[in-house]
């Protein structure tokens, strides 16, 4: 790889000295006319993903041989490894959800994690679980710009400060401030999620006043958008980059898109990115920007070397843990590796598989059998009305004897595929545990709640799957509502089910925990759902594909 393309431009020591007090401190602690080396290793958004799917691919095992080979390759050559998550280690893979994550924090213990960036999907518990798992953690969970909304001081810890070789390297913690509304409405309403550029920007002043480190990394669960187009989201690590001082920090090290951030030009991240690929990290305002896709499915390395004040990203790449590609062999499709096989590790096997054991007795029992697809891929589930949607909210229909029911698409996690549906199909599509409400409305406060609802946006895990009812969506209202046929009559009192998390103003949604006529079953929503499909199996799929009862006029 060309390191020219990475090496940022060269800055005397006495500017640095001047902006930061980095060339001064590092002349008490790093020799001059020496160069350090320091790779940085980083994963993200591992969300339950501890063991190897089932061909084979990614797991924590292969990607401990990874690291103990890169450390032992760095410390050959004199150099030093830092090893960084940005967190969203939750929800996901039902075996690791119901430990609540455990398997996935001692596995990043054994493979010796610096810190953790705490990611909105840390929330999706009670925050005595998030508790327990700092507890388990042997690195730190830090986080800068959530604040206790009562005593107005920060939960966590802001950043770390770590040494290599003398190298005195400060790592700031960020959590998308979009966690106020994707997060679980209860669990999350006593803090105070600040914007994290300011956050960033007055703790970077005072580290280096105080600290005088020879290096800053944020590692920040915001999302990397091309060129700051965020859209609804709130502002990720591009925006953060852009309202920073130039070179105010050196790495931003990034999660929450599940990207791999390799950048095509100046403006867009390399669509399809492939195993082996080059990769060229985002950069902004003279600050690298790095994100390894999700699930560990890549360990992302940076190559920096330090020299007389310098800070020069030598290379970068994203290295394969185990993932596949498909080939014909005599006419025949294979699916073999796409690069190379990374064995797994011994010590990390025997750690994890007394977790995965346990999961699987109760995981692998038959619910049901399903005819066709039930489509829950988050590139459709939130642009579309599918199959999947209308049965997830068909089946809280009839729990809770509503009119029609409404279920974020956020809340679809994964689809079903045609033939036996075990417990996990069932929670790798619902993992939340959310609860099923319900509400008796009027027919009146319903369209103005449906004019708040269904205009959520596509691309966004607001947008609504709908059953039991029809309409024309509008760009700020609804109209020709009808209720299994017939027109909405503003007099006449209607019963909707909603997940809890809606119902509490997640995702945006209007908050009617407070309204008389809610009520909260207590049912949690993968249970529903399992029953449900026990219950009608086999379950044919075609019977719940929308034929245009929603129609969208924006």
């Amino acid at each position: 790889m060309n390191s020219s393309l990475f090496k940022k431009a060269a800055v005397s020591a006495a500017v640095i000295a001047l902006l930061s007090g980095c060339a001064q401190q590092s002349a008490h602690t790093l020799s001059a006319d020496k160069t350090y080396k320091l790779t940085i290793l980083h994963t993200n958004d591992n969300h339950g993903h501890f063991w190897q799917n089932a061909k084979g691919e990614y797991g924590m095992a292969a990607r401990k041989t990874i690291i103990d080979r890169v450390r032992k390759e760095v410390k050959a050559e004199g150099g030093s490894v830092l090893l960084l998550s940005t967190g969203d280690v939750n929800t996901g893979v039902p075996e690791s959800d119901l430990l609540d994550a455990e398997p996935d924090i001692k596995g990043m213990n054994l493979m010796g994690y610096d810190a953790m960036a705490i990611g909105n999907h840390e929330f999706d518990n009670p925050l005595s679980v998030l508790a327990k798992q700092q507890g388990w953690a042997h690195f730190p969970m830090l986080s800068a710009n959530i604040y206790n909304k009562t005593t107005g001081k920060r939960v966590f810890k802001p950043y770390i400060i770590l040494h290599k070789q003398g190298i005195k390297i400060a790592v700031i913690g960020l959590t998308t401030e979009d966690t106020v509304k994707v997060g679980n409405p209860d669990y999350v309403k006593n803090l105070d999620f600040r914007d994290p550029k300011v956050e960033t920007k007055k703790l970077v002043a005072e580290l280096k006043e105080t600290e005088h480190p020879d290096m800053i990394i944020a590692v920040a669960h915001m999302g990397h958008y091309d060129d700051a187009h965020y859209g609804i989201n709130a502002p990720g690590d591009v925006s953060l980059a852009r309202y920073l001082p130039k070179q105010d920090i050196d790495l931003i090290v990034g999660g929450h898109t599940h990207d791999a951030v390799c950048m095509q030009d100046k403006s867009h991240i390399k669509v399809n990115y492939q195993p082996g690929d080059m990769c060229k990290p985002d950069l902004e305002n003279g600050i690298e920007i790095v994100q390894a896709f999700e699930w560990g499915k890549y360990v992302g390395r940076a190559d920096y070397e330090f020299h007389n004040g310098q800070v020069n990203l030598v290379s970068y790449h994203l290295i394969p843990v185990n993932l596949k590609k498909k080939v014909q062999v005599n006419g025949e499709s294979k699916s073999v590796y796409a690069t190379q096989e990374i064995p797994q590790d011994p010590a990390m096997l025997k750690l994890l598989q007394p977790y995965q054991d346990k999961g699987q007795v109760k995981l692998g029992q038959k619910v049901a059998t399903v005819t066709g697809k039930l489509e829950g891929d988050r590139k459709v589930v939130r642009f579309h009305q599918t199959n999947l949607g209308r049965l997830i909210a068909t089946a809280h229909m009839e729990r809770t004897k509503a009119d029609f029911a409404i279920m974020n698409s956020g809340g679809v996690r994964s689809s079903i595929t045609p033939g036996d549906v075990t417990y996990k199909s069932v929670l790798m599509v619902q993992p939340f545990s959310n609860t099923i409400t319900y509400i008796d409305m009027s027919g009146s406060d319903v369209k103005k709640y449906l004019d708040k609802v269904a205009t959520k946006p596509v691309d966004s895990g607001a947008y609504p799957q709908f059953a039991g009812i029809s309409m024309v969506v509008g760009k700020r209202s609804v109209s020709q509502v009808k209720i299994h046929g017939k027109p909405l009559d503003p007099s006449k009192t209607y019963r909707f089910s909603v997940p809890s998390y809606n119902a509490a103003g997640g995702d945006g949604y209007p908050k009617i925990t407070d309204h008389k006529g809610f009520v909260d079953t207590g049912f949690v929503d993968a249970e529903v759902l399992k029953a449900y499909l026990h219950s009608h199996s086999p379950v044919d799929a075609s019977q719940y594909i929308p034929h245009g009862e929603i129609i969208y006029k924006l």
